[in-house]
């Protein structure tokens, strides 16, 4: 279940002992989940060797949580892995600027897959497309003839659709599995299926299966969030005046990523800055999600643009909505193996892929919103750098009480920041 309350005041300034404790509470977490956080996400080294061949070691990233956020009612603290100062911050801001209006609200799609099969050498494509539709059922049947959770759950083969191809190697007929994969990504019951099927279809079609696996391009699978703000949530200073100002200038800047594919893509990697990350924390695959939403930002229309749509409603407030497949899963997979994975899955709460599908767009939506809040005020660095700092005095070469003085005075300069200027700071403060 989701946590009580996701307004967790004066967080930011407890030591990460006292975070952990105090999400550990809040999250009913057992003490091997906490410990599991407290050992920073490791892996021992045979469980590392069961994931992925060759394993040498492990590595380490920061695990967040952003605060703040209400969706569909219920409150949740979101787990965040990732290296790029800010972004926990600025989703944890926005987030809290909706609660106002109710927070964000989501409208999942079942979680269907598909499985693609490639038959080449078809000697008829329409023919072969009439005998595949009219064996539909008993294709389905087949697919779904095998011990299976998922299918037990509901889960299966439901539908099957077609497409037929030209290609520089000839004409192809595209048979697509339309799989719902209940709370699993669904990659292995996907390919399975598309593997055990493909001699009927070569049977039927009169041609060679060739390709046989699952799609990331989850079009079927869609996760999607709206959200609203007011003008005096989205003020620097509270007023309408200010706000209307800093809307204007967001609706500037999502027009800019909706025409130009070299904005969107640094306007989307803002939006996976939160998807990819949460994912990572709940053990998901992040590259098959990465894949798919930069695929449906192309999808049928006229060049890649926004991931998100902003808008100014009749009463003069922002609203956020954005949908992308999110083919995502609580069973299986590292959810299931890694220590800190099922950690975080309890932080969030969640009970069903779909509903952590929704978590992860609106974490998104309010990350996208936080940069271009930014970008169309104080610019991206005033945040960033201020987060920033530390990391800049460490890679300088501070140490102890070095640290802080050092980014305290990158926080109050002016001018331009570089990391050759920290590194003189650094030696002036040695030497006098």
């Amino acid at each position: 279940m989701p946590v009580n309350n996701s307004r967790l005041k004066g967080f930011f300034h407890l030591t990460v002992e006292e975070r952990r404790k105090t999400i550990a509470e809040a999250a009913n977490l057992t003490p091997e989940q906490a410990e599991a956080l407290a050992a920073c996400g490791e892996l021992s080294e045979d469980a590392a060797d069961r994931m992925i061949e060759n394993v040498i070691g492990t590595m380490s990233l920061p695990v967040g949580v952003a605060t703040n956020f209400v969706i569909d009612d219920s409150h949740y603290i979101i787990p965040f892995c990732l290296e790029e100062s800010s972004v926990v911050a600025a989703a944890s801001n926005m987030a809290k600027r909706c609660l106002k209006t109710g927070g964000f609200r989501t409208n999942n799609d079942q979680p269907v897959m598909i499985g693609q099969l490639q038959l080449l050498d078809v000697p008829d494509l329409d023919a072969a497309e009439l005998a595949i539709g009219q064996a539909s059922e008993e294709l389905k049947q087949f697919c779904n003839d095998i011990p299976s959770r998922m299918i037990a759950l509901g889960g299966g083969c439901k539908d099957i659709e077609m497409r037929q191809l030209e290609s520089p190697m000839g004409p192809m007929l595209i048979v697509h599995l339309l799989v719902d994969c209940r709370d699993a990504m669904g990659a292995n019951a996907v390919n399975t299926m598309a593997e055990r099927v493909a001699p009927r279809l070569e049977s039927l079609s009169g041609g060679r299966a060739h390709l046989r696996i699952l799609s990331n391009l989850a079009a079927h699978r869609l996760a999607k969030v709206t959200a609203t703000f007011t003008p005096e949530e989205m003020a620097s200073d509270g007023s309408l005046e200010d706000g209307n100002k800093v809307i204007q200038g967001i609706l500037e800047a999502q027009a800019f990523a909706e025409i130009d594919p070299f904005r969107a893509a640094t306007h989307n990697k803002g939006i996976m800055n939160a998807i990819s990350s949460v994912a990572m924390a709940c053990g998901q695959d992040w590259r098959a999600i990465e894949a798919g939403c930069h695929a449906w930002a192309s999808h049928e229309r006229p060049h890649y643009t926004s991931m998100s749509k902003w808008e100014r409603d009749v009463s003069g407030n922002l609203v956020g909505s954005m949908e992308l497949p999110m083919a995502v899963g609580i069973v299986g997979g590292a959810s299931k193996v890694h220590p800190a994975a099922q950690a975080n899955l309890a932080i969030l709460g969640v009970e069903s892929a779909q509903e952590l599908a929704g978590i992860m767009v609106c974490a998104g939506l309010a990350q996208n919103l936080g940069a271009l809040r930014a970008l169309s005020t104080n610019g991206i660095q005033a945040g960033h750098m201020k987060l920033h700092a530390k990391n800049m005095a460490v890679s300088a070469g501070a140490e102890g009480a070095e640290i802080e003085a050092l980014a305290q005075r990158v926080q109050n300069h002016e001018g331009v920041r570089t990391q050759s200027l920290v590194e003189q700071w650094l030696g002036e403060m040695r030497q006098g």
